[in-house]
């Protein structure tokens, strides 16, 4: 919708622009912690590094992201923005963006309908790079935007579930502008998905119920990056925890890491919280919650609401009733009751803030470092494939980080850097 700001007449539609003050000083607070970024923004306005460029997003509005979108302004680009979740948005960071001249589309508690809307609308602007949290709009492009494709220079993406999303377009054959696997690189999937989701899924979890989590047994399926950040943290607040997995390398490394690992069955009536994070659908089925104890509390941390089995959990349900925020205690036909928190959405974004800012700094500047790669080198790229993010973006922003924060390293010298290189020397 069009809406006058100041002399300057724009698009954007967010729940309410008079919320821009409040964005304003939670953009601020992120910039103040994401120093890395805060960098790049700088060497991006004095260079006009993506000038003319015009970049879609789908991700999640918060006022990270918003850190994010402001740098690449500031290298020139035209960006649009929209959710990658109905819940996640700030409405006050996206009312404080478009009170910028940022195009953005998305509020909390969007309907379906309206989510792909908002989707269109940043696909309408025939973006060249897209940057993405989950693959929806980067699909969108490929299935309802083909005519646009010759003019996408890349992809990239956030996180594991639009990794694997990616990847299966690749094996079919149907991918077809070059994607970088932003997810996988060191800094983002070793620090965001580990320390990231690890915090602030508990957080959502603390802020949602008010539990106690010390004494709690923690259930948290999947033990990928994010589900051992969670057990991870969710064992330091003093919780017992439970891993379920389905590899056997990642369950020998719960089990080496001193995790108690058993199948789901066996943990259902000992777990009194549930966190799923594998970024597969139905993990927790019906057989499971017919098992569980009275009380018990089912989340999700991965990005679809595909996890918990939401089908299954209707089909056992007798009653139900919202007793706070998203948070909804399901009365099953056993008579037990259950509670799913966020509608079984991402816990850590419906119900807390997101991931810390020091995190998502580092996440970022690979997303702002790749654009820029993507611009100055996407016709020398393979179109039908997914990419890992260039080792020399990924090792600069770990040393920027360090730099940041007043930390030294070593250097190899001579001697060192020819033996590791050489075969000849041994005992």
């Amino acid at each position: 919708m069009h809406n006058p700001v100041g002399t300057v007449e724009m698009d954007y539609k967010v729940k309410d622009i008079a919320l821009s003050s409040e964005g304003d000083m939670s953009i601020e607070w992120a910039q103040t912690n994401m120093p890395v970024l805060g960098q790049i923004t700088e060497d991006f306005r004095s260079h006009s590094r993506l000038e003319g460029i015009r970049i879609g997003a789908c991700l999640h509005i918060t006022k990270e992201t918003a850190s994010l979108i402001l740098a690449l302004r500031e290298g020139g680009a035209r960006v649009a923005l929209c959710p990658s979740n109905p819940l996640s948005t700030q409405d006050d960071v996206a009312a404080s963006l478009a009170n910028r001249g940022i195009e953005v589309y998305g509020w909390r508690g969007l309907n379906t309908e309206d989510y792909y809307w908002c989707i269109e609308q940043v696909a309408g602007i025939q973006p060249q790079i897209l940057m993405d949290d989950g693959a929806d709009l980067i699909s969108h492009i490929h299935k309802e935007n083909p005519k646009w494709i010759d003019d996408v220079m890349g992809g990239q993406e956030e996180t594991t579930t639009g990794v694997i999303r990616f990847r299966a377009m690749e094996n079919d054959g149907v991918l077809k502008f070059p994607v970088v696997a932003v997810n996988d690189a060191k800094v983002k999937w070793e620090m965001d998905n580990v320390f990231g989701t690890g915090q602030s899924s508990l957080h959502g979890i603390m802020n949602g119920t008010k539990i106690l989590i010390a004494g709690k047994t923690i259930v948290v399926c999947g033990y990928g990056h994010c589900g051992r950040g969670i057990a991870m943290r969710a064992r330091g607040l003093g919780a017992h925890v439970v891993v379920t997995e389905v590899d056997p390398h990642r369950a020998l490394t719960a089990t080496m890491e001193g995790f108690r690992v058993a199948s789901l069955s066996e943990a259902a009536p000992v777990g009194d919280v549930f966190i799923t994070a594998t970024g597969n659908k139905s993990v927790i089925r019906k057989e499971h919650m017919e098992r569980m104890k009275n009380g018990a509390i089912l989340c999700n941390a991965g990005h679809f609401n595909v996890e918990i089995s939401l089908e299954d959990l209707d089909s056992v349900t007798e009653g139900s009733r919202e007793i706070q925020d998203m948070v909804e205690e399901r009365t099953l036909c056993n008579g037990r009751k259950i509670l799913l928190l966020a509608e079984g959405r991402l816990v850590n974004l419906a119900l807390a803030y997101g991931h810390p800012s020091e995190v998502m700094d580092m996440s970022f500047a690979v997303h702002a470092l790749t654009a820029r790669w993507l611009t100055d080198n996407h016709d020398e790229i393979e179109r039908d494939r997914v990419h890992p993010v260039p080792a020399e973006i990924d090792e600069e922003v770990a040393r920027r980080k360090l730099e940041t924060m007043g930390i030294e390293i070593d250097e190899m010298t001579e001697e060192q850097e020819r033996y590791i290189r050489s075969w000849e020397l041994g005992t």
